[in-house]
Order: C-alpha cells, then sequence, then structure tokens
C-alpha cells in the first residue's frame, strides 16, 4: 500500500509500504510494495522460480505482521538523512549516491541470480527498465525535491494517494476489476490530500501561495505519479523473474538512470558530486549516505519481506502504515514541521480512506 514498494520495483509501495521500497522496494524501494497488493502474483509454484514468496492469504505467524511494520517505519525513518542530505548535494546527487551504496549492498545477492539473466523475456526488460527509471530514478529525485522545497510533513502524509494511483493504472494496464466503492473512498482520500496540502484553506480564492500550498507539494503529487506507474510496473517484472533479482536489477537499471540524468545535467564530476559542502563536513556525508541505504534502504526491504511471507495481505496492509507514522514523528518531532489542526484531521481521513481502498480491492481480488 505504501511507497516504499513503489521504489523499488512497485511492490509501496510503496512507497512508501505500500504495498513496495518497493527504492528500493515500496519501491528498490519500494517498490515491490505494490506487489503487497496483488497477493496472487506472490505465489510459489512447483519447480517454478519465478515466485519465492509463499501465499499470505493462507499462512499468517504471530510475529509476521510487526516484521512488517518494523520494515515499514524504517523505511519512514529516510526523512531523518535526506532532509539534512538536501543541505550538502544536489537532489540528483543525492539519489546517485543512494543507488550506489544500496548496489553494494546488493551484490552478493545480483551476483547469485546471474544465471536467471538469459531467461528473462523482452516484455520483463520493458517493465523492468521502466520501473527503475520511473520510480527508483525519477521518482525518488522527486521526492527528494518535496522534502527540500516543502512541508516534510504534508509531503509523508500527501505520498499516501499513491496506492490510489497504481489501483487505478492498473485497471487501466491489466484490466483489473475495481471494487464497487473504490471511486468513492478514493475520492475522499483526494479530497483529503487537498486540505492536507493547504494550510490556509479560506486564502484558496486570494492565491494558492497565500493559501500555503508549494511547489514542495506539487512534487510530491509527481513523485506519487511516478511511483503508483513503477508500482504497476513492478507487477509486471515480478511475474518475470525472481523477487530477489527483480530487486537487484532494479537498483541496477535507477543507477544508471541516474548517471545518465546527471550526465544530461553536467553534473557527473567531482565538483558536483562531492560539492564544497559535503567536502567541509565529509564524515556527516558519508555517515548520512550509508543511513539512508541501510537503515532506510537494504535492511529494512529484508524485514519488510520476510514479515510479509508469514502475514495475511490483508493485515500486512493496515502494518504497512508504520511508515507514515514514523515519518511524521520524525518531520514533526525533530523537524518541527507541524500540521494545522484541519491539516491532521484531513490527514487521518486521507489514511483512512486509503485503507478502505485497500481493504475493498482486497475483497475484489479475493473473488477473482
Amino acid at each position: 500500500m505504501l511507497a516504499f514498494c513503489v521504489r523499488l520495483l512497485g511492490v509501496r509501495g510503496q512507497g512508501r509500504p505500500s504495498a513496495a521500497s518497493l527504492l528500493f522496494v515500496r519501491g528498490v524501494f519500494a517498490s515491490l510494495q505494490r506487489a503487497t497488493d496483488c497477493p496472487a502474483l506472490t505465489r510459489s509454484t512447483v519447480n517454478d522460480t519465478r515466485f519465492e514468496m509463499q501465499d499470505r492469504a493462507t499462512r499468517s505467524n504471530p510475529y509476521g505482521p510487526w516484521l512488517v511494520g518494523l520494515g515499514a517505519a524504517l523505511w519512514g525513518t529516510e526523512s531523518a538523512w535526506r532532509i539534512p542530505l538536501n543541505e550538502l548535494f544536489d537532489a540528483k546527487v543525492i539519489v546517485f549516491w543512494e543507488h550506489v551504496f544500496i548496489l553494494v549492498m546488493f551484490l552478493p545477492i545480483l551476483i547469485s541470480r546471474l544465471h536467471e539473466i538469459p531467461k528473462i523475456q523482452p516484455s520483463t526488460w520493458g517493465y523492468l527498465l521502466f520501473s527503475g527509471f520511473a520510480g527508483s530514478a525519477v521518482g525518488t529525485i522527486f521526492f527528494t525535491l518535496a522534502l527540500k522545497y516543502g512541508n516534510p510533513t504534508v509531503v509523508n502524509v500527501v505520498l499516501n494517494i499513491q496506492p490510489v494511483i497504481s489501483t487505478m493504472a492498473a485497471f487501466l494496464i491489466f484490466g483489473d476489476r475495481l471494487a464497487t466503492r473504490f471511486f468513492l473512498y478514493a475520492s475522499i482520500a483526494i479530497l483529503a490530500g487537498i486540505f492536507v496540502s493547504v494550510a490556509h484553506p479560506a486564502l484558496i480564492g486570494v492565491s494558492f501561495e497565500r493559501a500555503g500550498l508549494s511547489k514542495g507539494t506539487g512534487f510530491a503529487l509527481i513523485c506519487a505519479l511516478f511511483w503508483g506507474l513503477s508500482t504497476v510496473a513492478g507487477r509486471g517484472v515480478m511475474t518475470g523473474m525472481s523477487l530477489r533479482l527483480a530487486s537487484s536489477l532494479r537498483i541496477v537499471v535507477g543507477l544508471i538512470c541516474m548517471t545518465l540524468i546527471l550526465l544530461a545535467y553536467g553534473k557527473l564530476n567531482g565538483a558536483a558530486l562531492w560539492p564544497a559542502a559535503a567536502q567541509a563536513h565529509a564524515t556527516k556525508a558519508i555517515i548520512l549516505l550509508v543511513l539512508l541505504a541501510s537503515v532506510s534502504g537494504g535492511i529494512p526491504l529484508l524485514i519488510y519481506f520476510e514479515g510479509l511471507r508469514l502475514t495475511r495481505a490483508s493485515t500486512a496492509g493496515y502494518f504497512e502504515m508504520m511508515q507514515t507514522l514514523a515519518a511524521v514523528c520524525i518531520t514533526w518531532g525533530f523537524f518541527h514541521a507541524s500540521l494545522f489542526p484541519h491539516q491532521v484531521a484531513a490527514a487521518l481521513v486521507l489514511i483512512a480512506a486509503v485503507a478502505m481502498v485497500h481493504h475493498v480491492q482486497l475483497r475484489v481480488e479475493g473473488q477473482d
């Protein structure tokens, strides 16, 4: 459900976590998050190595949901590292280094799965390339920019709209059935997202700027769009290769895309990759990048999917909301990015509406 699955393969979704880093996930994230919203794509079949995850609808474990929640919460900590990194690097450079560090972590997994590459179909490569470009590279750039130019708390809450985008895109691309009440809850989520984004609703008739709308919110919505589409593409990837190979290749594609993007912007040089601000605080820069790639990247990915293997899909969706809770605690508690009372109420409505979208869609998928 979250935006983290988004980033990986479109499993976050996730984003955050929705369903995934999948970065990775959400992304990688998420990635893969969106595959969490599609239980049918994660079933194991006899002599079929493409699907490594167990059917969550039939297996559950007392601590499985808590692993899902822990992984999602760790994904939610990325604002703690990304916000201070914005003071040291350009947003595109941050995402580039993020991919470099995560790829180093994933190299053992990638190398162990290289023998599967010749079996990948052209259509799967197409989905992977789009997922890596839209989710892992471009979507993460816009997320980083959103944190830089907007209220970080608003940004993390607004991104919860991404599962609505993913579900609608899956309907248009894959022909997925939509629940009867999907449009009701989706409309409520969108309206709530608008009120979360506007600090002073009474002034919206005067100007968007005075109403409190910032370009950071715009970047967040663009990010949600890219992560949502990446999630759907990630679903196509998951039908053609193993989860471990998919998550590893997603990072490789993302790094290639980021390299080309930096080259196009003239930033593929020492001065841009390690600017004066980073040189002046080299230790801080390295620690923040490592934390971003590990604590908010590779580590939660492993925890999240182990928990997902032991958790029913209907239960996992709600524990994934720990990502938003963790993100808001960090942005509000440590960076003092507070919300007005009406924004808090709207945020609760938004999260509840997205939860209902998840719930009604699971019921429809269970009937298929």
